[in-house]
């Protein structure tokens, strides 16, 4: 699976929200299907992230690129450290949380 596609069509086709404060509100709000978290965001804000999922059994996916590359992916000229599905859509991306 080509995770990188796979976010892109989500974002494309489906709802996700980017940013680590609009994440952990998706999270707790019970929305999120799947959060993303860059493997280069800042210690305090993974730690957070990991909490509230763990409460609320949402899967991490840890993207091996730097925030700078998620946002790319994103399509966003800016920093992306976490971001949250929503909704997929057309695309396969919560099939990464079963690997």
């Amino acid at each position: 699976m080509d995770v990188v596609r796979e976010i892109q069509t989500a974002v494309a086709t489906g709802k996700v929200v980017l940013g680590s404060k609009e994440t952990i509100k998706a999270v707790v709000n019970g929305e999120a299907k799947l959060v993303i978290i860059a493997s280069n965001a800042p210690e305090r804000i993974r730690r957070d992230i990991e909490r509230y999922c763990s409460i609320a059994g949402t899967p991490i996916y840890r993207f091996p690129g730097t925030s700078w590359d998620l946002g790319a992916v994103c399509n966003r000229p800016f920093m992306v450290a976490a971001m949250a599905v929503i909704d997929p859509g057309e695309s396969g991306i919560l099939e990464v949380a079963k690997v």
